[in-house]
């Protein structure tokens, strides 16, 4: 392909694009187009036929007086000369004939005593036997029979020409019983000249019904359009989560009808979003306070569970051997309460949007390795993270995130597990794999929800359901993701993707929930829990 055909198809594909840019994008744009091409349609119609008639009427009015008064001078000049008229005489019926009202020019031709062809013409020579065409010449020569309805051997004959770009009406006539052949010549450059003007006028006044037209068109789409724009609007208010937005309402037609349509919608959404927003907030509530409620009396469970414990591993063992399994099961059910309540404080922490974080510098891999040595898990973490790599984040919260990613892959998945860390240029890439037997495709899009797990022949589990949920929103409030997946290597993969620098985010969003200080920790510590999770 050439640059030269490069270019072509470069100008054609931008051509595409902007027609397709400009084609039914705007609803507005279409009623100017429509309303343009009908006027457009309806102009050029109407000037075409207009043109057509009055060129019909004012060639056909010029031609017939033409035809009519050199008709007259045919039978009052020509028919008058000798059957074998003179030179002269024949140059003075031409000139005679060529002072009529039309002004034509005359030629006329005849034969001498002798026989010898003679011809006169009016304008000088001007007008020539070579300007007749030959198909009139023909017919003009041409003897008719007589008939019943034919009274004349001879009849008058026209045709119309162009000569360079000059019209011009050409005509012929034998006199009947003998006589001279007259051909007449008559310019048609005025009635052309009258005919441009009348085209250019109505081209002007098809432009200006174009004009009209859009103008016409911009001003019924400003009617239409502006319920449209305002029903817009109020829509994406609504969209937005303005449910007072409403439209004022004026008329009786389509547009009128579809306004109260939507108040009509937009008050019952506002109404079951209140009662929905009711309803959810006492709910809130109602875990809120059972949650507080709960920590006084766990409180003194878990000292004497505590206490029940120590008896059990003691070296006393004044523990009757026969309750010591239901001391167990109670001293581990307690803790699993305690886990749950701690986590149904931190939900409706995030619930509530009172969640904030305390930032810190934190050296990744430190924090990663303080997280799996506090709970005793180096034996069963590999690590493949370089030192030196900081991000400025919330430590507490970071440190939860990697709890429940370690620890539930540990519990459900197979050691050993390994952590990795990326660096990738603004953001920080923390993937926890385990070499388990991964996680069902039918599970994965629900891994992050509350109280979700995988099998249902087993509701009771050490876990709480909680974990890769709390995870995911203290992921969230960084402004960081986590996904789930399984590794073509086997076993389930959990990406952690966090900003180097969270507080870019609670500076550009001061009320969302996410901003804390030196002073700040209005969220509770849950250092030391394990991981909650997902059964799989």
């Amino acid at each position: 392909m050439t640059k030269t055909q490069g270019k072509l198809r470069g100008w054609a594909a931008a051509r595409k694009a902007i027609l397709a840019g400009l084609r039914f994008t705007s609803l507005r744009l279409r009623l100017v187009v429509v309303f343009g091409l009908v006027a457009l349609t309806a102009a050029v119609s109407a000037s075409g036929i207009a043109y057509w008639l009055n060129r019909e009427a004012v060639l056909t009015r010029a031609q017939d007086a033409v035809l009519r008064d050199f008709q007259q001078e045919m039978q009052s000049r020509a028919s008058m000369l000798a059957m074998h008229p003179t030179q002269d005489e024949l140059e003075g019926a031409a000139r005679q004939m060529a002072n009529s009202s039309q002004g034509f020019s005359v030629l006329l031709i005849a034969e001498d005593e002798n026989g010898k062809p003679i011809r006169a013409n009016s304008d000088l020579d001007t007008f020539t036997l070579a300007d007749v065409p030959a198909s009139l010449q023909k017919a003009v020569n041409k003897e008719q029979k007589l008939s019943a309805g034919n009274k004349y051997a001879y009849h008058l004959y026209w045709q119309r020409t162009v000569d360079g770009d000059k019209p011009y009406l050409v005509g012929g006539a034998k006199v009947i019983g003998g006589g001279p052949t007259g051909y007449m010549l008559k310019s048609l450059e005025p009635e052309a000249k009258d005919l441009n003007s009348l085209a250019w006028s109505l081209g002007i006044a098809t432009g200006l019904a174009l004009i009209g037209s859009a103008l016409l068109a911009q001003a019924a789409a400003t009617t239409v359009l502006k319920p449209v724009h305002r029903l817009g609007t109020a829509a994406r208010r609504l969209g937005e989560g303005k449910l007072d937005t409403r439209l004022r309402v004026s008329g009786t037609d389509e547009l009128a009808d579809l306004s109260r349509t939507f108040n009509r919608t937009a008050e019952s959404l506002e109404k079951r979003v209140a009662d929905m927003s009711a309803r959810d907030e006492a709910s809130r509530r109602f875990v809120a306070d059972m949650s507080h409620e709960l920590r006084t009396p766990l409180t003194a469970i878990t000292a004497v569970t505590e206490v029940l414990e120590e008896e059990l591993d003691g070296e006393t063992g004044s523990v009757d051997p026969m309750i010591e399994p239901a001391v167990r099961l109670v001293v581990s059910e307690t803790r699993r309460l305690n886990d749950l309540v701690e986590n149904l404080m931190e939900v409706t922490r995030f619930d509530a949007g009172t969640a904030r974080l305390v930032l810190d510098d934190v050296d990744i891999a430190d924090q990663i390795t303080a997280c799996i040595d506090a709970r005793a898990w180096l034996d069963a973490v590999e690590l493949d993270a370089e030192r030196g790599i900081t991000a400025r984040l919330d430590p507490r919260r970071l440190d939860v995130i990697l709890a429940n990613l370690i620890g539930n892959a540990l519990k459900h998945g197979g050691s050993p597990v390994r952590v990795s860390v990326r660096d990738e240029g603004d953001d920080l890439l923390i993937e926890v794999q385990d070499h388990g037997p991964g996680i069902p495709e039918d599970v994965l899009p629900h891994v992050f929800d509350r109280f979700y797990k995988a099998s249902a022949s087993r509701p009771r589990s050490e876990g709480s359901g909680l974990g890769l949920s709390i995870a995911l929103e203290n992921a969230h409030i960084h402004g960081g993701e986590i996904n789930a997946a399984n590794s073509p290597e086997g076993g389930a993969v959990f990406s952690l993707r966090l900003p180097r620098d969270a507080s870019v985010l609670t500076d550009q969003n001061p009320e969302d929930g996410a901003r804390g200080g030196p002073g700040e920790n209005t969220a509770e510590s849950r250092e030391g829990k394990g991981s909650e999770g997902v059964s799989r």
